[in-house]
């Protein structure tokens, strides 16, 4: 039988065996006659390619287009999109409030009719420090008007990374379940539209319908413009694509597959957000994908939406097929990378084709974090361990980081002699994202856990 012993990197840096043992899954006819470069665990994506049709409508408009300066512009935008925050909630401010208050002064009395003139006089100043230092130690969160100029700013800078990183999310659903056909799309915040363009190059044989979603006219125009294209008839270059500003209300109305891709930090709030999520699962019927950005602040969001749907907030359940995920995470578990002594983000990169535009490379890469969310059916997934960190080849052994079905972090070192040629060169063939197909004998933890090596990564 081949098995997998797990090595650990302890803090002196020393490798050194663990007892435990693994099998390759062949519970589902591993390999067959499929090649090891190609096992089944193997999600990732070359460098995606956006449609030829979106590239001209693009080019067509950057060059009717009369904005200047707009390479640093582009720098700017995008920067500022990476590094934006959630919005602070009142009641963290509020509490940051009083520390600031306590720190400065003490205990405050809690009347100002109790104090003396002098006394109010320095209340007043008091409370004058602290908004000061609110306002400079606390993020300040301002909604985004996106008017013409900005959506036009914002199709430049990142069209082609959001279609790349929905388009890298998307292969992982025809990969894992080449049976899903959906015939309905919705899209929440949809922006340019990148997602529908992704959709129609995955299951653009079976789509017959793409409800585009966004509170910004100007954006849904832009959007509108871009599915044009260039031909004289005006005709959208998709079918069946819909733009408006509004969710369909009743809850009746489903779709098999409903997206949120870089949308959730337009939202005001927390309680805002809980909704929001609460409303696109009402309206799944198949998968939710959500995509973000591959921050701290980005797989926060994902995983407060997946906490959401996994424990049923909804007071009124329209549909009682259970939530399961389906990817990336590999249980139901709390995230290992959010413990408070080492709060790290999940990410993953995709390469991609930017827009021909003369100070884009050749090739760009865009880092994001995902969440699949599927209704019922779960139990038919395989719980395999996902790599989530690039796999270091070395001579005749590979490392593989991997985030494991017992939601622990662990790190295995993976040779021929001692596991067998098969699990060997999945392993060496494989990259981060994808998935390694070995499951425990006893049906604990694969792996024991890592030490520091994941603290050096970068956020």
């Amino acid at each position: 039988m081949i098995t997998l012993l797990s090595c650990l990197f302890p803090p002196q840096g020393m490798a050194s065996v663990i007892p435990k043992v693994t099998q390759v899954d062949n519970s589902s006819d591993f390999l067959g006659n499929i090649p090891h470069r190609k096992h089944p665990g193997i999600v990732h994506l070359k460098a995606v390619r956006l449609p030829p049709k979106l590239i001209e409508s693009a080019g067509f408009l950057m060059a009717e287009s009369s904005m200047r300066d707009i390479k640093e512009r582009v720098k700017t935008f995008t920067n500022y999109l990476w590094s934006r925050k959630r919005p602070v909630e009142e009641t963290e401010l509020r509490k940051k409030a009083q520390y600031l208050q306590q720190r400065l002064q003490g205990r405050i009395a809690p009347s100002n009719e109790l104090l003396s003139e002098p006394d109010q006089a320095k209340e007043k100043e008091m409370e004058k420090k602290v908004l000061n230092t609110l306002r400079k130690t606390v993020y300040h969160w301002v909604p985004l008007d996106y008017n013409e100029e900005l959506s036009f700013l914002y199709m430049v800078a990142r069209m082609d990374g959001v279609y790349a990183a929905v388009s890298r999310a998307f292969h992982e659903i025809e990969k894992r379940f080449p049976d899903f056909q959906p015939s309905t799309l919705l899209d929440f915040g949809s922006g340019t539209g990148a997602v529908s363009w992704a959709a129609h190059n995955s299951w653009g044989k079976t789509l017959k319908e793409y409800v585009n979603i966004d509170s910004s006219k100007a954006m849904l125009t832009l959007a509108e413009t871009l599915m044009k294209g260039t031909s004289e008839d005006q005709n959208l270059c998709i079918p069946g694509v819909y733009f408006r500003q509004f969710l369909p209300v009743s809850p009746k109305v489903k779709f098999d597959l409903v997206v949120s891709a870089f949308s959730l930090n337009e939202l005001p709030s927390y309680s805002q957000r809980v909704e929001t999520i609460q409303t696109l699962w009402r309206k799944t019927d198949s998968f939710l994908v959500l995509v973000e950005n591959g921050s701290k602040e980005g797989h926060q969001m994902l995983m407060e939406a997946r906490d959401v749907v996994l424990k049923g907030r909804d007071k009124v359940i329209h549909d009682p097929r259970e939530p399961h995920v389906f990817a990336p995470c590999p249980h139901h578990l709390p995230c290992p990378r959010l413990s408070p002594d080492r709060l790290l983000p999940c990410n993953f990169i995709q390469a991609y084709h930017p827009l021909p535009f003369n100070w884009n490379p050749s090739l760009k890469e865009e880092r994001f974090s995902f969440l699949i969310l599927q209704r019922g059916a779960g139990e038919a997934n395989e719980w395999w361990p996902r790599i989530t960190q690039p796999v270091l080849c070395r001579p005749r052994h590979v490392h593989v980081h991997l985030c494991c079905p017992d939601g622990t972090l662990q790190h295995a070192c993976i040779t021929a002699k001692k596991h067998g040629r098969d699990l060997y060169r999945c392993a060496r063939s494989s990259h981060c994202g994808d998935r390694l197909p070995v499951l425990s004998l006893d049906g604990g933890p694969a792996l024991e856990e890592r030490t520091d090596f994941e603290s050096k990564e970068q956020s």
